[in-house]
């Protein structure tokens, strides 16, 4: 098979069928040899670690300029907690291109954070809370859960860190807006399912992370964490077939 994981950041997979596909700088640091020289000096311990463990297949492309395959030559095209990064017209357009560039009867796996969990997760600790004023000082986490990523400011990359090396990071990638890590748009079990079947999927149906249509995909081990478990608890997890 020919899988694509569109998107992929420093999350590649190095199972032969699997083509990592991102235009990330960390991506395109561990591609070119001349920019790990030029950058190593301003990389911390964990970043530098988190790029050795990057390998399989690499391929350093702007998506946002299409996916670089022909037309019905992908049999399987993945995508994890990417679509809500993007204007709901612009993961609509995405959407098409990977149903542009898979085989009839390909699968086109979307996980994306589950909305309908976020949501339901703060009713039910505002009741909690109006139970036991007690719990009140942990309910901000709730709202955290759905808000923050739509919001924050402070790039994952910066936060934690000091001095100049953290100053020269926000120059040169600037904060979390600039670098695409907020939430444009939230999704759930009706809106996507009814988005794709829109846009002339068919056999649409949700899994969970441990589930799919697609042969041999536990195996894969895109959505594991390195302990067998799931790698984005609370996800939503749809797959549909061209």
């Amino acid at each position: 098979m020919l899988i694509l994981n569109l998107g992929c950041g420093m999350r590649t997979s190095q199972h032969p069928d699997v083509v990592n596909v991102d235009w990330s700088l960390n991506i395109r640091i561990k591609k070119s040899r001349l920019m790990r020289i030029a950058v190593s000096p301003f990389l911390d311990a964990r970043r530098r670690s988190r790029l050795d463990q990057m390998g399989g297949h690499l391929l350093a492309h702007d998506l946002s300029k299409g996916i670089p395959f022909d037309c019905g030559s992908v049999d399987v095209v993945y995508h994890s907690h990417v679509l809500e990064h993007l204007d709901r017209l612009v993961a609509r357009s995405f959407l098409q291109e990977t149903l542009r560039v898979l085989k009839p009867g390909g699968l086109c796996r979307v996980v994306v954070p589950d909305f309908e969990f976020l949501c339901r997760a703060y009713v039910q600790h505002l009741d909690v809370c109006r139970r036991d004023p007690l719990q009140r000082a942990s309910h901000e986490d709730l709202l955290e859960g759905v808000l923050e990523q739509s919001v924050r400011r402070e790039a994952a990359g910066t936060s934690g860190r000091n001095g100049v090396t953290r100053l020269i990071d926000r120059i040169v990638l600037g904060d979390a807006r600039r670098r695409g890590e907020t939430h444009q748009w939230m999704y759930d079990g009706v809106t996507l399912p009814h988005i794709l079947e829109a846009l002339g999927y068919h056999q649409i149906a949700i899994q969970t992370w441990s589930s799919s249509a697609i042969p041999g995909w536990h195996d894969i081990g895109l959505d594991k964490n390195p302990e067998g478990g799931e790698y984005k608890p609370h996800s939503l997890y749809v797959e549909a077939r061209k």
